[in-house]
C-alpha cells in the first residue's frame, strides 16, 4: 500500500472492505451522498429476488474511498430465504430478470435518458437548473439501483458454470470463461447505431473523406452529424445514442464521450477500418473444454453454457444502459452549472462544481457563498492527486467466514457457491511475486501482444491513446468500451477474471492480464511490453 497522510477508522461496526476495482480514485461529494442508498436498495432487491442469506451491503465512502460491509438477513427470515434459493435453478430464477431488462427496464430506461437529454441545460434559468438538476440526480439514483437489481442475472449462471466445470475437469477458469465470448456484444462496443453508422460511412465517399480529415475532431463530428445524407443521419443518432455515456468509471468526475471528440472520432475510425466480422474459434473452445467433461456430464454442461452465456449477456449491459448514461447527464447538467458560475467569478474553474454536493450545488446556483472556489479547487486537487492504493483493504475486525454452503439444503449451497465464486473472480487480485521484469497477474483473455504501455490514470490521458497501445490503468468499467477498439492489449491493477477489464479484452479478443496489483507503479508510461494473456505475464521489454 502506498504511504499516505490520510486518516481511515471503520465507519460504522462490522468488517469494511475497500472497493478498489470500481473505484480506484477518491469519489466526488456528489457521489458520496447519493450512491450508498440508490446501491443498498437496489442489492437488497437482488438478494431477496435470488434468496441469499445477504440482506444488502453497506457502503461508506472515507476520504472519498468506498467500502463496503455485508448486512446478513435476521434469524426469522433465513427460512423464508431458504425456501426461495430452492428455486433458483429449479426454476432458472434469472429468465425472469432477463425478459424483464430486455423488454422492459432497458427500453425504459434508454426511453427516459432521451427525454433527459432533450433538455439543454445551459438554455435554462438557474431555478429551472435547479429542478433539472434534481431529476438527473433522482434518475440517476434510480439507474444505480437498477443496475445493482440485475446483478444476480449477470453472475448466478456464469458462476454456477465455473463451480461444476472447475470440479469436472480443472480447468483455469480463463479458459472456461474464454466461452462467454460473443455474449455479451455491448461489451465489444457494439450497437446498432454504431453499426449502421460504420456501413454507411463506409458507403459514402465524401463523408469518409471528411472522417478521415486531419480537422479538428469536434468539428469533424459536428460537420458529420449535420450532413442531409445517410451517414450523417447515422452519426447524429449515433451520437445521441452514446455522446453523453461516461468514457471512464461511474462518478461524475469521468468524461463523456462528446468531451473527448478526439478518442471518440480516432475509436469511430478504427470501427470502419477494421475487417468485418471473423470467426473467433468458439466452436473449437466450447468442444476442447467439452471433450474434458465425463461423458455422462456433458449434456449438463450444454444446458450449464447455455445458461451462463444468457446471464452474461446482461453483465455490462447493467451499466452502459443504467447509471452510466444517467452519470454522464448528471455531469452535463452540472457543468452547465460550473459554466455559469465560473462566468460569475464564483469559481475559479467550471469543472470544479462537479465536486459539490448535491445541495451544495443547488445553494450555489442560489447565490449562496459557500462552498468557496477556493475549497472545491481543493476538492477537485484532492481527487486527482490520491489513489485507492493509499487506502488500507480492510477495516475493523476479520469479516467472519460465509455459511458453509456444505451445511445448506442443495439448491441455496449451489447458489451459495455459484455466488461466492463470481464475487471472487470479480474482485480477486493475483497473489504470484513479480521478477524483475515480469509482472505476474491473472489471465483475463489469451494470446500474446507487444506494444507500448500507455498509463492511463484517468480521463485527461484518454487522448494520448493511439491505436495498438497497450491500458495500463488501476482498473476499467463499462464505460471504456466505446475506446477499446484502439487497444493492443490491457493491464490492470485491480480485478479478477470476471471483472470488466477481462470480460472486454475477451469480447474484443485481445490479451488481457489483470489483478496485477500494482503494474501502474511498475511499468513506465512508454515502456514496450509483452502482454502474455494465457499465463497471466506481462514482460517489460525496454
Amino acid at each position: 500500500m502506498t504511504t499516505t497522510d490520510l486518516h481511515f477508522e471503520p465507519p460504522g461496526p462490522g468488517s469494511w472492505d475497500l472497493d478498489p476495482v470500481h473505484f480506484p480514485r477518491p469519489a466526488t461529494k456528489y457521489w458520496s451522498e447519493m450512491h450508498p442508498e440508490a446501491f443498498a436498495r437496489g442489492f437488497a432487491e437482488m438478494t431477496s429476488f435470488y434468496g441469499l442469506p445477504i440482506k444488502t451491503r453497506r457502503l461508506a465512502y472515507i476520504n472519498g474511498f468506498m467500502y463496503g460491509a455485508a448486512e446478513m438477513v435476521q434469524p426469522e427470515e433465513f427460512p423464508q430465504r431458504l425456501q426461495r434459493a430452492e428455486e433458483v435453478f429449479e426454476k432458472k430464477l434469472w429468465r425472469e430478470q432477463l425478459r424483464e431488462w430486455n423488454e422492459e427496464c432497458k427500453p425504459r430506461s434508454i426511453e427516459r435518458h432521451r427525454e433527459l437529454q432533450a433538455t439543454d441545460p445551459d438554455l435554462l434559468s438557474d431555478d429551472e437548473l435547479i429542478d433539472y438538476l434534481t431529476r438527473c440526480r433522482d434518475h440517476h439514483a434510480q439507474m444505480i439501483a437498477q443496475h445493482m437489481r440485475f446483478t444476480g442475472a449477470a453472475v448466478i449462471p456464469p458462476g454456477d458454470l465455473l463451480v461444476h466445470v472447475s470440479e469436472w475437469t480443472g480447468l483455469p477458469h480463463s479458459q472456461l470463461l474464454a466461452l462467454m465470448r460473443g455474449a455479451s456484444p455491448v461489451s465489444g462496443g457494439a450497437s446498432e447505431q454504431l453499426e449502421h453508422l460504420v456501413a454507411a460511412l463506409r458507403a459514402d465517399n465524401v463523408a469518409r473523406q471528411l472522417l478521415d480529415s486531419g480537422e479538428e475532431p469536434a468539428k469533424v463530428l459536428e460537420e458529420l452529424r449535420t450532413q442531409d445524407s445517410e451517414a450523417g443521419r447515422a452519426m447524429a443518432d449515433y451520437l445521441d445514442f452514446a455522446g453523453y455515456r461516461l468514457l471512464d468509471g461511474f462518478d461524475i468526475s469521468g468524461r463523456y464521450a462528446l468531451e473527448m471528440p478526439d478518442v471518440l472520432l480516432r475509436a469511430i475510425r478504427t470501427s470502419v477500418q477494421a475487417a468485418g466480422p471473423s470467426d473467433s474459434g468458439m466452436d473449437a473452445r466450447v468442444q476442447a473444454v467439452r471433450t474434458q467433461i465425463p461423458q455422462q456430464r456433458q449434456g449438463e454442461f450444454d444446458e450449464l453454457l447455455d445458461e451462463a452465456r444468457r446471464g452474461y449477456s446482461v453483465r455490462d449491459e447493467r451499466g452502459v444502459f443504467s447509471d452510466i448514461w444517467a452519470a454522464g447527464l448528471m455531469r452535463r447538467a452540472a457543468l452547465a452549472g460550473g459554466r455559469r458560475l465560473a462566468a460569475r467569478g464564483r469559481l475559479h474553474d467550471a469543472e470544479h462544481f462537479v465536486h459539490a454536493g448535491f445541495d451544495e450545488m443547488c445553494a450555489m446556483l442560489r447565490g449562496a457563498d459557500l462552498p468557496t472556489a477556493d475549497a472545491l479547487a481543493e476538492r477537485h486537487q484532492f481527487h486527482k492527486a490520491h489513489t485507492a492504493k493509499e487506502a488500507p483493504p480492510h477495516l475493523g475486525p476479520e469479516e467472519p467466514p460465509p455459511p458453509d454452503p456444505s451445511a445448506l439444503p442443495p439448491g441455496a449451497a449451489r447458489l451459495m457457491r455459484a455466488m461466492m465464486l463470481a464475487m471472487g473472480a470479480m474482485f480477486a487480485n493475483a497473489e504470484a511475486p513479480h521478477e524483475a521484469d515480469v509482472i505476474r497477474g491473472l489471465s483475463a483473455s489469451g494470446g500474446s501482444y507487444e506494444g507500448p504501455a500507455r498509463r492511463v490514470a484517468g480521463p485527461a490521458d484518454f487522448d494520448r491513446i493511439v491505436q495498438g497501445d497497450v491500458l495500463l490503468t488501476e482498473s476499467t468499467t463499462e464505460a471504456f468500451n466505446i475506446l477499446l477498439p484502439l487497444l493492443g492489449a490491457i493491464i490492470t491493477d485491480s480485478g479478477g477474471a470476471l471483472s470488466h477489464a477481462a470480460i472486454v479484452a475477451r469480447e474484443y479478443g485481445i490479451p488481457g492480464v489483470v489483478g496485477t496489483r500494482d503494474a501502474t507503479d511498475r511499468i513506465p508510461d512508454g515502456a514496450l511490453v509483452r502482454v502474455d494473456g494465457d499465463s497471466g505475464r506481462v514482460t517489460v521489454l525496454e
